[in-house]
C-alpha cells in the first residue's frame, strides 16, 4: 500500500467507525421504552444498558495506545471493529436484559479501541501541516452521530424493531473491516513497553466508579453519604493512580506528557469546554419536547442544522486558523460557543422555529472549528514516540469531560426545578434556562486556558508547507 492511497482512504476509515460508534451510543436512549417492553422489565431497569457501555467504555481506553504499540495499529483496528459489530449482533439477539447489559459491555471494549487507535494513525500517517485537514474530515462524524441519534432511532422504533438498531452496525462494521485491512497502516512502538497492571486497576477502578456516579447521577436515587463515600474513593484511587505513575517506569497513561504546553492547554482547556458542550445532548430534547411540547422526531430534526454547519466549517476551518492562529481562534471561539449556549435560555413557547434552527446554525459552526482546533494542536509538539500515550491520554479526558457535562446539566436542571414535577412546563422550561446559562458560564471561563497559548503555537500545523495541503480531505 503506497502512502498516497493511505493519505486519501484512512480519514475515510476512521471517520467511517467513529460515526458508527457515536450513533449507536445515542440511539440506544430512544429506544430503551420498547426495549422495556420487548424484554418485560422496566424501563428505568435498562439503565444499565446505558452505564454499562460508558464504563467500558471508560475503563478499556486507557490500554488502547499500549495494544496499538504491542500487537500494531492494523490488527488492533479491525479487531476492535469486529468486536464491535459482533457484540452488536448479540445486543440484537438479545433475549432478556442481563444478556444486553453483557452484550453492551463487550460493545463498549471494542469501541474504546476504535477511536484512539484510529487517531494515532491519523498522527502517523499525516506530517503535521497536513494533519489539519485530516482532523477536519474524521471530526465531522463525532459531531454529527450525536445529532442524528435520537432522530434515526425515534424512526428505527417507529417503523421496525428496537433489534434493528444493532443490526444496522453490521453492514457498516463489515466494510470497514475491509477498508481497515486494505488502506489502515500497520504501526507499531517503537519499544514497546509492559502493562501497567497495578495503574491499570488503580486508574480503570476510579474511573470506572467516577463514570458510574456521573451517569446515574439524577436517575437513581443515592443517598448523599453513599454517594459521598463513593466519590471519595474514586477520587482516593485517581490520586493513586497519579502518584504511582510518577514512580512507574512504564505507567498505564504517562502524566508527564502534560508538561508540554500545547498539549496540556488542549486536554485540560477542552475538558473544561466539553462540560459546557457535552450538556447540550441532554438538555436540548428536555427543552424541545417537554418544555416546548414538541415530538420526538422534530426535537431531532431541530438538532440537525447543527451537523450540517459542522460540515461546513470543515471547508474553511484550516484558513482561519492559518489567518488568526490557535490562541485567537480558541479563546474567541470558545467565548462564541458559551454565548451560543446562552442564546438556548431565550428560547420558550413561541419562540420561532427559524430563530432556533439559526442558534443550531451557530452551535454547530463554533463546535465543529472548536473541535478540529483543540483536537490538532494537541499534537502540534508531541513527538513521534509519545503520540500513541498522548491520543490515549486525549480520549480518556475527553470521554470523562463528556460524562461531566450530562452530570451538569441534569444537576443544575433539578436543583432549580426543585420538588416541582417535570410535567410543570413553566418550571422546567425555567430550570433549563438556568442550566443553559450555568454551562454557558463555565465555557466562556474556559476561554482564559486557551489565552495561555503562544501566537505561534500550532503554525507547523494550521499553515501548509505545499500547495496541496487540503488534499486529504
Amino acid at each position: 500500500m503506497n502512502d498516497t492511497a493511505a493519505k486519501r482512504y484512512l480519514p475515510w476509515v476512521v471517520a467511517t467507525t467513529l460515526f458508527m460508534e457515536q450513533l449507536d451510543s445515542t440511539v440506544v436512549n430512544t429506544a430503551i421504552p420498547s426495549m422495556a417492553a420487548s424484554l418485560q422489565v422496566t424501563p428505568l431497569s435498562l439503565k444499565a444498558v446505558v452505564t454499562s457501555y460508558i464504563l467500558s467504555l471508560a475503563v478499556s481506553i486507557p490500554i488502547s495506545g499500549w495494544m496499538a504499540d504491542r500487537f500494531g495499529t492494523r490488527r488492533v483496528f479491525m479487531t476492535a471493529i469486529a468486536i464491535f459489530t459482533f457484540a452488536s449482533v448479540l445486543c440484537g439477539l438479545s433475549v432478556n436484559s442481563p444478556m444486553l447489559v453483557a452484550a453492551r459491555l463487550l460493545q463498549g471494549f471494542g469501541a474504546a479501541m476504535m477511536m484512539p487507535v484510529g487517531r494515532l494513525t491519523i498522527v502517523r500517517t499525516f506530517p503535521k501541516h497536513e494533519l489539519l485537514a485530516a482532523m477536519n474530515f474524521v471530526i465531522i462524524p463525532a459531531l454529527i452521530g450525536p445529532l442524528l441519534g435520537p432522530t434515526i432511532g425515534g424512526l428505527i422504533v417507529h417503523w421496525l424493531s428496537w433489534r434493528d438498531i444493532f443490526f444496522i452496525n453490521v453492514p457498516v462494521g463489515l466494510v470497514a473491516i475491509f477498508l481497515a485491512h486494505r488502506y489502515m497502516p500497520d504501526y507499531h512502538g517503537d519499544h514497546p513497553r509492559p502493562l501497567d497492571l497495578i495503574g491499570l486497576v488503580l486508574f480503570g477502578t476510579g474511573i470506572a466508579l467516577l463514570s458510574w456516579l456521573l451517569e446515574v447521577f439524577g436517575e437513581h436515587k443515592l443517598d448523599v453519604t453513599s454517594a459521598a463515600v463513593l466519590l471519595f474513593i474514586s477520587i482516593s484511587l485517581l490520586a493513586a493512580y497519579a502518584w504511582h505513575a510518577r514512580e512507574a517506569p512504564f505507567p498505564l497513561l504517562r502524566l508527564a506528557l502534560l508538561k508540554v504546553r500545547t498539549f496540556r492547554v488542549s486536554v485540560l482547556g477542552g475538558f473544561i469546554t466539553r462540560i459546557g458542550v457535552g450538556g447540550l445532548p441532554f438538555l436540548l430534547p428536555l427543552l424541545y419536547q417537554l418544555g416546548l411540547g414538541l415530538p420526538a422526531w422534530q426535537s431531532g430534526l431541530l438538532m440537525m442544522p447543527s451537523a450540517a454547519a459542522a460540515m461546513g466549517m470543515k471547508v474553511i476551518s484550516t484558513r482561519v486558523l492559518a489567518r488568526f492562529g490557535y490562541r485567537q481562534v480558541l479563546t474567541v471561539n470558545t467565548l462564541l460557543i458559551g454565548l451560543t449556549i446562552c442564546m438556548y435560555s431565550f428560547v420558550q413557547a413561541g419562540t420561532p422555529l427559524y430563530v432556533i434552527v439559526a442558534i443550531s446554525l451557530c452551535q454547530g459552526f463554533f463546535n465543529s472549528l472548536q473541535f478540529s482546533s483543540m483536537n490538532s494542536i494537541a499534537y502540534a509538539d508531541v513527538e513521534g514516540p509519545d503520540a500513541s500515550m498522548a491520543s490515549t491520554i486525549a480520549s480518556s479526558m475527553q470521554q470523562l469531560s463528556m460524562s461531566f457535562g450530562l452530570a451538569a446539566g441534569s444537576l443544575v436542571t433539578g436543583w432549580f426545578l426543585g420538588d416541582l414535577p417535570q410535567s410543570n412546563r413553566v418550571a422546567l422550561t425555567s430550570a433549563l434556562h438556568h442550566a443553559f446559562i450555568a454551562l454557558a458560564v463555565l465555557t466562556a471561563i474556559s476561554s482564559a486556558t486557551f489565552w495561555t497559548l503562544r501566537k505561534t503555537d500550532g503554525e507547523a500545523i494550521s499553515h501548509a508547507k505545499r500547495p496541496d495541503e487540503g488534499s486529504a480531505d
